[in-house]
């Protein structure tokens, strides 16, 4: 619930900076009737998922890092990908172990949002697909008799368990649901929150994956995860095409104006 309130704040915060910043600004339809048209601008965005770094900070059992990009295709859709490293320690009744591994999301973005004219928010609909690459030392583990899940005694195979299990792997799909507001010029502050679901993973022989590098924690008799983001990203403009004032379907955009 701790979580989900969270999400919530960050997700209206956003909106809130989205409506004050269309409240300052006066559609330039309105301002001066002989400007037809505003050119947008398309590249490169790029920049580093903030909440990682602050869990890293605060958390002494977690070090991770995010870059975050998207490139621009046409006047709604954007090519996205993240690529990251994650570190954690995991502490419960039974084990401890260690997650360390990269991963990369590859995906899509669709831009929902009609802006203002001369403005270029964004409220959009995505996927992912998400593959990583890891490894788990188990430091600690107990077996817990009778336990299905384990389907093993107290005598069971403990040192088996405790070493490090490497080449470890998972795939999965992401639906994303995110925010990116203006905040100066070509600088970005975003967030989203993402409906995981994990295709396949490859475990050890005798320790599950209960943590995966980019997808988070794996639910017991459950494919379905969580997760979120917050990001600061700063856009290196390439070209410009020309969006007229009035709403327009992207065929219409005119060729691409390079910028000097």
């Amino acid at each position: 619930m701790k979580l989900q309130r969270t999400l919530t704040y960050i997700i209206s915060a956003f909106w809130c900076l989205g409506a004050l910043a269309q409240e300052n600004t006066t559609p330039e339809e309105e301002t001066n009737d002989s400007v037809t048209e505003y050119k947008q601008r398309y590249g490169l965005r790029v920049g580093a998922d903030l909440s990682r770094l602050i869990q890293s900070f605060a958390d002494d059992n977690y070090s991770g890092l995010e870059i975050v990009a998207d490139y621009r295709l046409n006047y709604r859709w954007y090519a996205a990908a993240e690529l990251g490293y994650e570190e954690k320690i995991t502490e419960e009744d039974y084990y401890t172990f260690t997650t360390t591994g990269n991963y990369i999301k590859l995906g899509g973005d669709y831009n929902s949002y009609d802006n203002w004219f001369g403005m270029e928010n964004i409220i959009s609909l995505g996927f992912r697909y998400g593959f990583s690459t890891f490894s788990q030392d188990v430091s600690e583990y107990t077996p817990f008799p009778g336990n299905p899940y384990w389907n093993e005694t107290a005598s069971g195979t403990t040192e088996a368990i405790l070493q490090e299990h490497s080449g470890l792997s998972a795939h999965w799909l992401e639906f994303v649901l995110g925010m990116k507001v203006e905040l100066v010029h070509n600088v970005f502050l975003g967030g989203s929150v993402r409906l995981n679901y994990m295709i396949t993973d490859k475990a050890a022989d005798n320790f599950p994956n209960l943590w995966v590098p980019g997808f988070n924690k794996i639910t017991d008799g459950s494919s379905i995860g969580m997760g979120y983001n917050y990001s600061l990203t700063y856009l290196i403009p390439l070209y410009k095409k020309s969006k007229s004032s009035k709403k327009e379907n992207d065929t219409k955009e005119e060729a691409p104006t390079e910028l000097n």
